[in-house]
């Protein structure tokens, strides 16, 4: 995609954890290196004329990898990633760099194995010395780096037991895990069962319409979809898993029977549970379930919608609310979005959200290396709230595609925003799918809100600020109520900080309504507000 989350290799603003399905990374020291500075011309050639593999003392067998080691697969997986990130990162970085970074991959698995740039050549120590010995092609040449890193990787694996206990696998985990220790928070890889985990919740799974709970040999039922095939059947959270389709789940994983749980739309999988000391059998047919990622109530006469993330299908479910609520007889004299806690998604959902809520105005705006990944959206309405109060809750979690939301509806006047500072993550990452059944997510740009203020490390910055304490909180309210803006001030410093302001100052002007968790003052504020129309009137971030 050039600047839609939904295609394939699309833009997320990183959605659910931000590295959710990797290790924890290591930070090691740089390289041992002694070499000229490259020249400034080179030409690329193809892996069978730049890579020349000067294996030394002792020399790795004629077969290409160590047995287990599918040094093809690793090749083709390394390639696609450097093709990928070349015209993409935020920062220009040539294969040989991001090689450099990635064979300490090595290191942090086996400790007495090195990597050594010197010059021309690369060269892999070990206790016993120079294990093989490398010519290094020209710093873009994508397939010869990549063919020289997986050779690199299969020669440590011929000699390391640990590497050998990693597998391919985590060898290339292992390699991408060091080379985005040096990118920004967000660039990652993620291996295939977790990318096919991500993928599910993104798109929607035809499974049963659950989340598994607890670990290893005592896995449960962790949140039950509504009205998918689980909640149908009458299944809870806290149902602990005892079988499926017969198959007893002792010692099973939860890749393992979240693998087995899904399936072909309209297949069957039968069911035993425990609850308490009770066991049930049941048979159920799985279904295309999409992530319950909305929760609608009504609370004395305002709509609140509880949005947890941005799935394939949340501005749908929102929508539907709306045009529900508002066909009634009693349509709501306000609205409350809850996006406390939210940690982003599909970023396409939380535009169409505000596209949805707003007749006109700019709801952000992308800008990257990659042309593709410009980008501005522009709200085509109509207001399906038809111009009611509206007041968004954040707080310290409210991250991403969530903050997109709330900036888009504050800086056109649409809503007040009521909490704390947000997370502040405001880097776009586009998606690549790997060979290996993995996803590399790469940030290729950042994002801005309408008024031109950057998401990044800033955060959305509400009108109304409740992490100061009730005292404040109350304080602001009754100015609100007598007209004036106590927050004023503070929004104007917000809104005038731009990508190139020291993060120095922004911390500082974060600290003047410090992130922190969302309480029940949230949710009391937003009543008086969407109840009180000076006060709301107000409290609006000025056009």
């Amino acid at each position: 995609m050039a600047a839609d989350a939904d295609r394939r290799r699309g833009a997320s603003p990183g959605g659910v954890t931000p590295r959710r399905g990797r290790s924890l990374r290591r930070f090691r020291s740089g390289w041992t290196r002694a070499r000229s500075k490259p020249g400034a011309h080179h030409r690329a050639h193809g892996l069978s004329t730049t890579l020349l593999l000067l294996l030394l003392l002792p020399a790795i067998p004629a077969r290409a990898a160590a047995p287990g080691f599918d040094q093809t697969l690793a090749t083709r997986v390394f390639a696609a990633a450097f093709r990928f990130m070349a015209p993409r990162a935020l920062t220009a970085v040539s294969a040989q760099q991001l090689s450099e970074w990635g064979l300490h991959g090595i290191t942090a698995l086996a400790p007495d194995l090195t990597p050594q740039l010197a010059g021309a050549t690369i060269t892999l120590t070990g206790p016993s010395g120079v294990l093989a010995k490398f010519a290094v092609p020209s710093p873009e040449d994508a397939d010869g780096w990549a063919g020289l890193v997986a050779a690199m990787n299969a020669a440590a694996y011929h000699r390391s037991a640990a590497l050998r206990r990693a597998g391919t696998q985590g060898v290339i985990e292992s390699f991408f895990d060091e080379l985005f220790n040096h990118l920004d928070p967000y660039s990652r890889y993620v291996g295939p069962v977790a990318a096919a985990a991500d993928r599910d919740w993104r798109n929607g799974v035809a499974g049963i319409g659950v989340a598994l709970a607890g670990r290893r040999g005592d896995i449960s039922i962790g949140k039950v979809v509504s009205q998918g095939p689980a909640d149908l059947a009458g299944l809870r959270a806290g149902d602990v898993l005892r079988r499926i389709n017969g198959v007893v789940l002792r010692d099973a994983d939860p890749d393992y029977v979240l693998a087995e749980l899904n399936g072909p739309p309209g297949s069957v999988v039968e069911l035993t549970v425990r609850r308490g000391k009770i066991r049930q059998s049941v048979t159920l047919t799985r279904a295309d379930v999409p992530a319950d990622t909305v929760a609608l109530t009504r609370d004395d006469g305002l709509l609140v919608l509880h949005i947890t993330g941005f799935t394939a299908s949340t501005a749908d479910l929102v929508e539907s609310a709306l045009r529900q609520a508002f066909a009634e007889t009693h349509q709501p004299a306000g609205v409350v979005l809850d996006l406390r806690g939210n940690r982003g998604g599909l970023l396409s959902q939380a535009v169409g959200i505000a596209s949805a809520l707003m007749n006109r105005g700019v709801i952000a705006t992308t800008i990257g290396r990659d042309r593709l990944a410009d980008h501005q959206w522009v709200a085509n309405g109509p207001d399906l709230a038809q111009g009611v109060p509206m007041a968004v809750l954040v707080d310290g979690r409210t991250a991403s595609a969530a903050e997109v939301l709330a900036a888009a509806l504050s800086d056109n006047g649409r809503a007040m925003v009521v909490g704390s500072a947000t997370y502040g993550k405001g880097l776009v990452q586009t998606i690549g799918p790997m060979p290996d059944g993995g996803e590399l997510f790469i940030t290729w740009s950042r994002l801005l809100a309408p008024d031109g203020w950057p998401l990044q490390s800033l955060g959305v910055m509400p009108e109304l600020c409740t992490s100061l304490g009730q005292d404040a909180t109350d304080q602001q309210l009754q100015a609100l109520a007598n007209g004036t803006s106590l927050g004023a001030g503070r929004l104007a410093l917000h809104r005038r900080i731009r990508p190139e302001t020291p993060l120095a100052e922004i911390v500082a002007v974060r600290n003047t309504c410090p992130a922190d968790l969302g309480h029940a003052t949230d949710m009391a504020a937003a009543r008086f507000l969407i109840g009180n129309p000076v006060a709301y009137a107000s409290g609006l971030a000025p056009l």
